[in-house]
């Protein structure tokens, strides 16, 4: 519930604010969550698989762990 706590809004000013908190709320619950970001450590797609082993050479360890 809302509640005037200061002032006497005539019905059209409490009309007009209750229509924009109605408003705010809606576009509110309306807004798709954000999907959750994984951190690149954690990404199971980073798991070393037979067909991404690095080939064996001086150089390497540079892709041992960097992102694909």
């Amino acid at each position: 519930t809302i509640k005037v706590v200061r002032g006497n809004p005539t019905p059209e000013e409490l009309a007009a604010a209750l229509a924009v908190i109605r408003a705010r709320a809606t576009a509110a619950a309306s807004v798709p969550a954000a999907p959750e970001m994984v951190d690149a450590w954690a990404d199971k797609g980073r798991n070393v698989s037979p067909r991404t082993l690095p080939q064996l050479g001086p150089k390497a360890w540079r892709g041992t762990y960097w992102p694909r």
